[in-house]
């Protein structure tokens, strides 16, 4: 089973969110969903899901649309920051409810995920702080049987050690149940390590998809005297620049010329996932330097 999005497009009012989006989901893969405020993540969440329709465009799952299909839709958790649960319904009857909701729920394992979490299942929702919801509804989402979990700020009110913990959560169950799972994360450098595939949305536009590996492997930081470092990086994608004292960088994404020597004063490094998406994503780089 994989989802095709295919020129989707949504709009509210005159503000167009997400614009001829095309991406592909495959299964037992956990991607990276990153983007910066208002870029529309948390909307494409939502047409993924068939919480909302789209303007234009389509989302296929298994060759088949997404609306109203409830088989395809069941196989789908979504976690968002939206409070979806009865307030005054315990832990516990969360639990229950997601179980009747998709028929399959792992009553066990979300028992140790809340001695683990030290999340106490009598207590209500409503009584629950910003975090402990989080956690609750990570829960939910690691002990639900579906084949594709969707994170949206999964980790929204956790202190470190919570956060820490989630991560390796989900990789045990990654591991012994594999599946796919799409995070959508501000925290880019806490799971640069586990995704596997990224998305980058700017603007409503994917300007990214592609494996974290090719990523990685051609961004580069050239660093050294201005005059060197323009004239060694000049026909590349130079998606930005710093001054750190009294040396230059050119951040470039793309790939080097092959044949040109690097001086002496000038050292080629490569940066890691959430200094890119940073420099992607800034007023200089942006849409236009990809």
């Amino acid at each position: 089973m994989d989802i095709q999005v295919t020129n989707l497009t949504k709009v509210f009012g005159h503000k167009v969110v997400l614009k001829d989006v095309n991406l592909t989901i495959q299964p037992n893969t956990i991607y990276g969903l990153l983007g910066r405020n208002g870029a529309g993540k948390s909307t494409l969440f939502n047409l993924l899901t068939n919480r909302l329709n789209p303007t234009s465009g389509n989302v296929l799952v298994d060759g088949q649309l997404n609306k109203n299909h409830d088989q395809a839709l069941g196989r789908m958790y979504l976690m968002s920051e939206a409070n979806l649960y009865p307030p005054r319904s315990r832990v516990s009857e969360v639990f229950e409810l997601t179980e009747t909701l998709y028929g399959q729920f792992d009553q066990q394992l979300a028992k140790q995920l809340c001695q683990q979490f030290d999340l106490d299942p009598r207590v209500r929702v409503n009584k629950l702080s910003t975090g402990y919801r989080s956690i609750m509804k990570l829960i939910v989402a690691l002990a639900v049987d579906v084949d594709f979990v969707f994170l949206d700020e999964p980790t929204l009110g956790l202190d470190a050690n919570h956060r820490e913990l989630f991560y390796q959560l989900l990789i045990e169950n990654y591991s012994q149940r594999p599946r796919t799972f799409v995070i959508s994360t501000h925290l880019i450098e806490e799971i640069a390590n586990m995704v596997e595939r990224v998305f980058v949305l700017q603007n409503g536009q994917l300007t990214v998809d592609d494996s974290t590996e090719a990523i990685l492997a051609q961004s580069y930081a050239i660093t050294g005297p201005k005059a060197d470092v323009t004239a060694y990086t000049a026909g590349t994608n130079i998606i930005g620049q710093d001054q750190l004292g009294h040396l230059y960088v050119d951040y470039v994404y793309g790939p080097l010329i092959a044949d040109r020597p690097i001086p002496d004063t000038v050292t080629v490094d490569h940066i890691d996932l959430q200094k890119l998406f940073v420099t992607l994503t800034s007023q200089k780089g942006g849409a236009d330097a990809i």
